[in-house]
């Protein structure tokens, strides 16, 4: 029983528990159902045994919204799960009052519960951001993780993606300048910020926003596009000659 509402730990959880099962059975059929659309009798036909595969896994997301009727079938199925065989059923439930009664009569025979209840605590966030750059074999301190809290903000999903792109884009020791120096302009961070530092002969600036731009989602045809319209605009001021106030260049030059 995968428990909580935290949408990034429950997916990752249920990543955790497939690929494990998958290690022990290669040819496990997995099956992934959502309960709210279960009628009665397709719960027992959907998890029938399988000719083609010696383990079945059957996924069952959002329990808390099973009907009665189902929720007496999932009992049943669950039961012959923990019993043994060839059968491993994975159910999420988000945490809350509704459902609760079958998800403590599951816990109490012998279901395994896996936490992935929503970080509100700061420090809960904190250990979250470390944990993140520890998986990737990179170190931060509490000071980093507490800095690109404040840059990105709380969602966990943001954070990680983050975490996961300061990474990509430097290989020095993150820092706290680190993650000011990639997320104080985050939003400028696009192809004519590439350009913009090209064009100044800044090489440097312009790979690490190069690197940056891409990491963060930037198609590289939009950066391609900047430094085409930079280098264009270059040479029309280069053309247009000396001497012209600079109000009226940009006014002809439609800059």
């Amino acid at each position: 029983m995968i428990v909580g509402d935290e949408e990034l730990l429950v997916e990752r959880a249920l990543h955790r528990v497939i690929e494990t099962l998958r290690g022990r059975h290669p040819e496990v059929d997995v099956d992934r159902l959502e309960a709210a659309d279960l009628a009665s009798g397709e719960l027992a036909m959907r998890t029938a045994p399988s000719l083609f595969a010696d383990h079945r896994l059957v996924v069952i997301e959002g329990v808390d919204q099973l009907s009665k009727d189902v929720t007496d079938e999932f009992r049943e199925l669950c039961r012959a799960a923990i019993d043994g065989g060839d059968l491993t059923v994975v159910a999420t439930h988000p945490g809350k009052n509704r459902g609760k009664a079958i998800l403590d009569e599951l816990i109490g025979m012998g279901a395994r519960r896996i936490e992935c209840a929503r970080l509100t605590r700061q420090s809960e966030r904190i250990d979250f951001i470390r944990g993140e750059f520890a998986a990737a074999g990179r170190s931060a301190s509490e000071e980093v993780a507490r800095a690109l809290l404040e840059a990105v903000g709380s969602d966990l999903r943001e954070l990680a993606n983050a975490c996961a792109q300061l990474c990509a884009a430097t290989t020095e020791r993150i820092t706290v300048e680190t993650v000011h120096r990639y997320f104080r302009g985050h939003a400028e961070t696009g192809g004519f910020a590439v350009a913009d530092a090209l064009l100044d002969g800044d090489t440097v600036g312009a790979v690490e926003k190069l690197r940056w731009a891409l990491a963060t989602g930037t198609p590289p045809v939009l950066v391609i596009g900047a430094v085409a319209q930079g280098l264009r605009t270059l040479v029309r001021v280069g053309s247009a000659g000396r001497g012209r106030h600079p109000a009226d260049l940009a006014r002809d030059l439609g800059l």
